[in-house]
């Protein structure tokens, strides 16, 4: 009986694992997506200051440094919120790792629990314990 009900909290400890792992993996996602957005970001910002460069340099510096100014506090506010959902995401993958960590741990002892039992239910060569 208790080997059965051991079997059962190991099972219930495989499900976690799984639910975790799942957890996880969607959370890894959303950080390469982050990094994805933070390049992608940086390709339309270097887009528009070039096209501003192109267009107001030479002809029209004050309109210029203007444009340039108000094209740069767009960009840092959105590699701002970039930054803050990747600390979000990786302080939740931090969460998912550490309880993923101990539902490891919790399963390994009970798998030496069940092996002791299994020793301490069954004897070997005939000699009894």
């Amino acid at each position: 009986m208790a080997i059965s009900n051991i079997h059962e909290t190991l099972l219930m400890y495989t499900k976690q694992k799984s639910l975790i792992n799942d957890k996880l993996s969607a959370t890894m996602m959303n950080m390469l997506n982050s990094s994805k957005q933070v390049a992608e970001e940086q390709a339309k910002y270097n887009e528009v200051v070039n096209g501003i460069y192109y267009e107001y340099y030479e002809s029209d510096s004050e309109t210029y440094e203007i444009l340039t100014e108000q094209a740069e506090q767009e960009h840092e506010l959105a590699l701002a919120n970039l930054n803050s959902w990747e600390q979000e995401l990786e302080l939740q993958k931090n969460n998912l790792e550490t309880q993923l960590n101990e539902v490891n741990t919790f399963e390994s002892t009970w798998t030496k629990l069940l092996q002791t039992n299994i020793k301490s239910d069954f004897s070997y060569g005939g000699v009894s314990q």
